[in-house]
């Protein structure tokens, strides 16, 4: 019998997974819960299941980092942009489904992930492969390679007077590359800029494990 922690903001979702996984031979239900900070290190379970969504208003890789080292995690998400597989992979998820996946898929994955495996669903198999398979200097979310570059060092905490003069730009060359980031990932400001970065896996680990708030 393998135990499922089932972590889901959606109370509907979250009730029709703990009913799903309860009516299913050989899984049952941990615990039931809105957010991985809502499971202590008491909580005991084989595998989890955490589903994102690319806007959630806490830092998703954070989650999957905090429930991976209790047991492995299976992903559940639309995969729209900017959440990548290759960042999700990266902090640590065993098992990738969609929001729309069929329950056998749903319990292959448990299943499979739960007693060691690693898991993606059929409806994602081509564009996991396309992703993980893509060249390095293609990014996901549609920068060039001098906006990632910027992108890394905004997302390290400095300035643009700083990034031009590492990259050897001047500072309206920098300032026009932000606009295009801004523009192209949808973000506001530079702390949300940083928490893309971290999503699309464009910063080093110690940055991913401690993002700006």
């Amino acid at each position: 019998m393998l135990a499922v922690a089932v972590v889901d903001d959606r109370p509907v979702r979250r009730a029709g997974l703990e009913k799903f996984i309860s009516d299913t031979v050989g899984l049952e239900v941990a615990r039931s819960v809105a957010g991985a900070g809502d499971l202590d290190s008491a909580t005991g379970f084989d595998v989890a299941i955490l589903d994102l969504r690319p806007q959630a208003s806490s830092p998703s890789l954070a989650a999957i980092e905090k429930l991976g080292a209790q047991a492995p995690v299976v992903v559940s998400s639309s995969w729209d942009r900017p959440l990548t597989f290759g960042a999700v992979l990266r902090a640590g998820a065993c098992g990738f489904v969609s929001s729309y996946s069929e329950g056998p898929s749903i319990v292959a994955a448990l299943q499979t992930v739960g007693l060691g495996g690693f898991y993606v669903s059929p409806d994602l198999t081509s564009r996991f492969r396309s992703e993980i398979v893509r060249n390095v200097n293609e990014d996901p979310a549609g920068l060039a390679p001098r906006e990632v570059e910027t992108l890394r060092w905004i997302a390290r905490g400095l300035t643009h007077a700083q990034i031009a003069g590492r990259m050897g730009l001047t500072e309206a060359t920098v300032n026009t590359y932000a606009k295009r980031i801004r523009a192209k990932l949808n973000a506001g400001n530079k702390a949300e800029l940083t928490r893309l970065a971290i999503e699309l896996g464009h910063v080093p680990g110690d940055l991913r494990r401690y993002p700006a708030a």
